[in-house]
């Protein structure tokens, strides 16, 4: 049996070089003839020039506030898809839209599950959502690529995912970090014993200590890293040495709001160009901070090593799998008269994360009121706690992510 998903993935410095060279022109004239959304942006590009990362580095950043403000009734996918047809839409918190394909590994997902371990024969537990947002079909998709069975869990109801793990024979679990434990958790509680000796994890960090608690169980948990636009954009491999660029995506490491490329090893803005000819997203800016590492991976595996989420370019902080932006901070505040400032606290205990809300009020808001309203604008629960007004610095921060990252 192979290591490697395909041959794409050890494919010589030459060989990744001439077919960049070749998908590169074909993709920009694939956008700039059937994705009206680059009509203005390419109307002076010619495409058979795009042949290098450093010709690819002077067309415009795509940023997914682009995207969002593209994105009206009618007109769904902004005018940067290339089908009249998707067989999927989905809607992740922004609001923003994303299409997909039933498609045998629309999103390149089977790279992620491969490197993880999962073969042909797995029962895999995919506890990411399929209401709404795509992850839970993007990992159903990828484990169809790899033949393993999925058990189509999304999140919650834990006590049931230990039932299910146990009487329907999970070997692997497929979702964010940190929700694996909460089900090993549960299954030590009940007495039941779980076969699952295989993680393939993202939505969130994984956090060292994560890790080791579950290579202690006998699981070994890798991670990927994506996004819903996107699909696959770097992996684990079992080297653990670093995250391996995907082999259907062009990555590259800007100075965050410039678009420009920092020099080799420096942290940047990661943004990414898609090879998929459905949704031709070029130089797509996630506002995630990386750096790309020097050589090869161990594994054998050859294409470029990114040093994994190192952060967000932005204030936007992941909590719990969720995104939580400033905006959505803004559009809490502007609901309340006698709230004047409003900061989120993210920390972590337990190898769960937390979020506390701090209110400066001039008033005496009811707390129960403002934890709703939390609940509603930025989708997840947390405390309010109330400040008087001038408690909260004066440093133009909205969301302070104290979580360590060593």
């Amino acid at each position: 049996m192979s290591d490697y998903f395909d041959d794409l993935e050890i494919r010589s410095a030459d060989q990744r070089a001439a077919d960049l060279a070749s998908a590169l022109p074909t993709q920009i004239l694939n956008a700039k003839r059937n994705a009206p959304g680059y009509a203005v942006a390419f109307a002076d590009v010619d495409p058979a020039e795009i042949k290098s990362l450093a010709a690819l580095a002077k067309l415009p950043v795509l940023r997914k506030s682009d995207l969002g403000q593209a994105q009206v009734p009618g007109n769904p996918m902004g005018g940067f898809g290339t089908r009249g047809r998707f067989d999927q839409l989905f809607m992740s918190p922004g609001p923003i839209f994303e299409p997909g394909m039933r498609s045998k590994d629309w999103w390149r997902m089977g790279r992620v599950l491969y490197a993880a371990g999962l073969r042909a024969g797995d029962v895999a537990q995919n506890c990411f959502s399929y209401h709404l947002t795509p992850a839970g079909v993007m990992f159903d998709n990828a484990c169809a690529a790899i033949g393993a069975t999925v058990i189509p869990a999304g999140p919650g109801q834990t006590e049931m995912q230990v039932h299910a793990a146990h009487t329907l024979g999970s070997t692997a679990y497929i979702g964010t970090p940190d929700y694996l434990k909460i089900i090993l958790d549960k299954a030590d509680e009940l007495g039941i014993t779980l076969d699952i000796t295989k993680a393939a994890v993202g939505g969130g960090v994984l956090f060292p200590s994560l890790r080791q608690e579950y290579a202690d169980r006998g699981i070994s948990c890798l991670q990927g890293y994506g996004t819903a636009d996107l699909g696959n954009v770097a992996y684990e491999s079992s080297v653990r040495e670093g995250m391996i660029v995907d082999e259907g995506v062009i990555v590259e490491i800007v100075t965050p709001g410039t678009g420009v490329p920092v020099a080799d090893g420096a942290v940047g803005e990661v943004v990414v160009t898609t090879l998929n000819s459905d949704y031709p997203l070029i130089r797509f800016a996630t506002g995630d901070l990386s750096a790309v590492m020097p050589g090869e991976s161990p594994c054998g595996r050859t294409n470029t090593r990114i040093r994994g989420w190192m952060g967000r370019a932005d204030q936007t902080a992941k909590i719990k799998g969720m995104f939580v932006r400033p905006e959505q901070v803004g559009d809490f505040v502007a609901r309340h008269a006698d709230v004047t400032k409003a900061r989120i606290v993210i920390t972590r205990a337990g190898e769960v994360d937390h979020m506390a809300v701090l209110v400066e009020t001039s008033g005496t808001p009811n707390v129960a009121t403002l934890e709703a309203s939390v609940k509603e604008t930025l989708k997840l629960h947390g405390p309010v706690h109330l400040r008087n007004t001038g408690d909260l610095p004066d440093d133009g921060k909205v969301i302070d992510d104290q979580r360590s990252y060593d």
